[in-house]
């Protein structure tokens, strides 16, 4: 038995507020909407194939249905991110961790800064992890809220659960700069191998990555200080004794102890072993998201301790990934208009053409959030925008590694504006976008702020 969940919006005297909340409309109406204005000025803005002229609307159509598709192992990569990190959340072990962490947030003040502040430093070692760890974080932070009956404003907690995706690009799963660390990307014969001691190691990118753990967490300390909490009201499992079951049969395997931890130790011991060879030559490439969702099977089944638990904390978890599974599809399909159109491209060079050696770093920033917007991931974003501005950093004198970490931080900056990524959490967390976006946005002009003071001094 559960209770069906219920949370309503901080009632706050503040218009911005307000303003934003009735202003936006659900993720899946946020997709919607994108989808038609990248398919206008495709239609307006880019070159018509001479042999379509007169049926390019057909053809942006067909990149359009093309795109749709182009992201499905993505898709699942990432409902299986979602459903795997809550199912281990639901472990009786990872439970206890994490109580460890919400015993610091007796206040929204606290729990902003301390959820925002882990959340950035998973970012920094990987994205995955940090949507994950973030989402699971806050909900915690809001179900000892209602345990202990103290007031909390869990969107803005939410927010600071999400925070540590407008950092992740500048740490070691940055898509940028590790494409062009490798020896074979796209563009070795333009501009050679670029190591990450110019980029992620780089002076500028540490600097900026301290500022921001300490900048962030200080924002959303202030904000928690200053806002009204509400009491929540999250659906809770009612604790049920376990009655002794007769097994009969196969039944026992699913209820087995042996072949379970056996199981998660073999998936846990592969996962160790692949951490040990790869990081033996450097770096930590080898956290992917195939990787971490291996892990947290492995994980998932041993601390679980039988199959019939795990089967049932999936079960719970499932739900979450709904969004994920038909929203991804939408945006794949906008990726494909704007990169089989060239309406990218055409936003990159736009901005390439107004820029001189010193401004070029600052509009190659504000053309990748303006991208990120219609194209929500790094690789993708690099594929289109790489070529232009790296051409463009050649031409007027600019540092290259300089230019491809103002694109990593346009890239993450915008995320705070675009529920893509913030799917995974709203599932765990059963918050709105509307609930968290206020709140994200305000973070998203204190790191422009930052980003671009960062970028002007180096």
């Amino acid at each position: 038995m559960s209770k069906s969940f219920a949370y309503s919006n901080v009632q706050e005297d503040n218009l911005y507020l307000k303003f934003v909340r009735n202003l936006l409309p659900s993720p899946f109406s946020i997709a919607i909407i994108l989808t038609l204005s990248v398919m206008l000025l495709a239609l307006v803005f880019t070159q018509r194939p001479e042999n379509a002229v007169y049926s390019y609307p057909i053809v942006i159509l067909e990149y359009w249905e093309t795109g749709f598709w182009e992201l499905l192992e993505f898709t699942m990569q990432m409902a299986l991110i979602l459903i795997l990190g809550h199912t281990l959340a639901l472990t009786p072990l990872f439970n206890s961790l994490i109580t460890k962490l919400t015993s610091l947030c007796n206040t929204t003040a606290k729990a902003g800064l301390y959820v925002s502040l882990i959340t950035i430093l998973m970012s920094f070692i990987n994205w995955g992890l940090c949507l994950v760890f973030g989402a699971i974080f806050a909900r915690k932070v809001a179900e000892k809220a209602q345990e202990q009956g103290w007031k909390l404003n869990y969107p803005l907690i939410g927010a600071a659960g999400y925070a540590g995706m407008m950092c992740w690009h500048g740490g070691f799963s940055g898509s940028a700069p590790l494409t062009v660390s490798g020896k074979d990307h796209f563009m070795v014969n333009d501009i050679g191998v670029i190591g990450i001691d110019q980029t992620l190691l780089s002076g500028m990118n540490l600097t900026t990555s301290a500022i921001l753990l300490i900048i962030i967490p200080l924002f959303f300390y202030y904000l928690g200080s200053q806002s009204m909490g509400q009491e929540v009201n999250l659906p809770i499992r009612e604790s049920q004794p376990e009655s002794k079951q007769i097994l009969k049969g196969a039944e026992r395997i699913d209820h087995a102890k042996w072949l379970a931890i056996g199981m998660g130790l073999t998936i846990c011991f592969l996962a160790i072993r692949k951490a040990s060879i790869t990081q033996s030559g450097g770096g930590l490439g080898f956290i992917n998201l195939n990787y971490i969702n291996f892990l947290l099977f492995g994980l998932g089944v041993l601390l679980h301790g039988s199959f019939a638990r795990f089967l049932a904390a999936i079960q719970q978890a499932v739900t979450g990934a709904s969004g994920i599974i038909i929203q991804f599809p939408l945006y794949a399909g906008i990726m494909g208009i704007m990169k089989y159109s060239g309406l990218g491209a055409l936003i990159s060079q736009g901005f390439v053409e107004i820029s001189n050696g010193t401004t070029l770093p600052i509009f190659t920033l504000l053309s990748a959030g303006l991208v990120n917007i219609f194209v929500p991931s790094g690789g993708g974003q690099w594929v289109v925008q790489g070529p232009i501005i790296t051409e463009a950093a050649e031409t007027l004198g600019v540092s290259i590694p300089k230019t491809i970490m103002a694109l990593s931080y346009g890239d993450q900056l915008t995320n705070m504006l675009q529920p893509f990524w913030a799917l995974p959490l709203l599932g765990i967390t059963k918050l709105k976008a509307k609930d968290i976006l206020p709140y994200s946005g305000l973070v998203m002009l204190v790191g422009l702020v930052i980003f671009i003071t960062v970028l002007l001094i180096f």
